[in-house]
């Protein structure tokens, strides 16, 4: 295996400009969520030239790249579509500029998440180079809808493609450290019901922001006395958004909801949470419900799910983690950290809903993503592309 990990460094590094320019290219398309057509193709095109088995694009807009046919199936996930610019101005270049350096490739989307996909590419041409032949069926997805709701595309793979991997790599920035999980999250709106009179006389009425406000601060309360688990952390709950409606500004508001961001630590299930806010909300008559994400992809499909994310984690010694410390230490002769996400991923689908074992390798720190200036390190780029090969040898 020494001999087999030594070729792929050296491939990795290789290819180190080809995969800088790859990212480059993908990042010099604008793909937000539902409007990744064109960076669909451009990853489609990467992957036929790199030499991949089959390349195809599925009803609801993946790209999924197939090396090998044998019976066991690891698969690399990388979502294509990223967040907006945001505001201009905090921006030190263009945020589809894709400029590469001696060190980095700028842009939105190098670190979350093109820079993975990227990779990707690159580690399946090395491994048709070398000749792979193990009884393995690789897949490499490039995913869409990611940003808008975690995990739709793979509900989309297992369920309408009737594609169960035995194994997934989710390449989100890891800071080049192996992650073995991450909190859940759902979306919850809290609606409050009022009475609408003249401003002028406000006591005739029954104001609903007054009751959605009362909410919000018991809400806060709430955040503070949420579950804990020593590897994932805390789970937490905040405020997003506050709308309110009444029949004029000269008017008392009848209707009000708050938008709470739920994070949920090992042990935390929707029930649960539900039941939370319930409590605390319902001496305002706030009424609680989980959202339903529902959208058009880019291929003209509706598709949705409950905007419900399930928590998820391995243990340390599983055999797929065992396997990735194995082949990052083969590779690089010395041990990965092991470690979790912050935010959340496809990963809340992939083992969180269906159970199978995933475990995260990306380049990229994830302190960088929705963030201006984002940038990714081409050294990490060559890592990510050996790790993704030695793994695929090491299962």
């Amino acid at each position: 295996m020494a001999d087999i990990f030594q070729k792929i460094n050296e491939l990795a590094d290789k290819y180190r400009d080809y995969t800088a320019k790859n990212l480059s290219k993908l990042v010099q398309i604008q793909s937000e969520s539902m409007g990744e057509k064109l960076v669909q193709l451009e990853l489609k095109r990467q992957m036929e030239e790199a030499g991949f088995d089959e390349v195809r694009i599925d009803g609801l807009g993946n790209v999924i790249g197939r090396i090998g046919n044998g019976k066991k199936i690891l698969a690399f996930d990388g979502h294509m579509d990223t967040v907006g610019e945001g505001n201009p101005a905090n921006w030190n270049k263009h945020w589809l500029s894709g400029e590469i350096d001696n060190e980095f490739v700028y842009g939105r989307g190098t670190v979350d998440q093109e820079g993975g996909p990227a990779a990707f590419v690159t580690s399946g041409r090395i491994l048709k180079e070398l000749g792979f032949d193990k009884d393995m069926t690789l897949l490499f997805v490039g995913t869409v809808m990611e940003e808008d709701c975690d995990g739709l595309c793979w509900k989309y793979i297992v369920e309408e493609e009737k594609i169960r991997p035995d194994f997934v790599v989710s390449t989100e920035p890891t800071n080049l450290n192996i992650y073995r999980g991450h909190r859940g999250r759902m979306e919850i709106r809290v609606t409050f019901q009022g009475i609408s009179c003249h401003g002028s006389a406000p006591e005739r009425g029954d104001n609903a922001i007054y009751k959605a406000s009362r909410g919000a601060l018991e809400i806060e309360k709430l955040n503070n006395n949420l579950g804990n688990d020593e590897f994932l952390g805390k789970g937490s709950v905040t405020i997003s958004e506050f709308k309110s409606g009444s029949p004029s500004l000269c008017a008392v508001s009848d209707y009000a909801h708050l938008h709470l961001d739920r994070r949920l630590t090992w042990g935390e299930t929707k029930e649960l949470a539900v039941k939370q806010v319930e409590e605390v909300v319902a001496q305002f008559g706030g009424k609680v419900e989980v959202l339903h994400y529902e959208e058009v992809a880019y291929t003209g499909l509706k598709y949705g799910m409950e905007k419900y994310f399930p928590t998820w984690k391995i243990e340390e010694n599983h055999e797929f983690v065992q396997a990735g410390v194995r082949a990052f230490s083969g590779l690089f002769d010395k041990a990965p950290k092991v470690d979790k996400w912050t935010f959340s991923t496809n990963g809340v689908t992939i083992n969180g809903v269906y159970g199978i074992p995933c475990i995260g390798f990306g380049p990229g720190n994830e302190v960088l993503a929705h963030a201006p200036n984002e940038k990714v390190a081409i050294k990490d780029l060559v890592v990510a592309s050996a790790f993704y090969a030695g793994l695929a040898y090491e299962i």
